[in-house]
C-alpha cells in the first residue's frame, strides 16, 4: 500500500455568515499545483459530526484499492 497524505481543513462559523466557499490551492514539490474542493456541512454539532463521518466513509469508497 502506498504511503499517502490526507489534506483537509476545518473551520466552524455561524451558518448565516458564509457568502461563498472556494477551492484551496496546494503547491506540490514538483512545481505543479493541485486544488482541494471545500465542503460545507450545516446543522447541530451532532448532525455535522454524522455528516462528516458519512462523507469520510464515502470518500474512501472512491479508493477501494487503499
Amino acid at each position: 500500500m502506498a504511503h499517502l497524505t490526507l489534506v483537509y481543513g476545518l473551520r466552524l462559523l455561524p451558518a448565516d455568515e458564509i457568502a461563498e466557499v472556494g477551492e484551496a490551492p496546494i503547491q506540490l514539490k514538483n512545481g505543479n499545483t493541485a486544488r482541494v474542493t471545500m465542503h460545507v456541512l450545516e446543522g447541530t454539532r451532532e448532525q455535522i459530526e454524522a455528516q462528516l463521518r458519512q462523507s469520510l466513509d464515502a470518500f474512501f469508497d472512491f479508493f477501494p484499492e487503499i
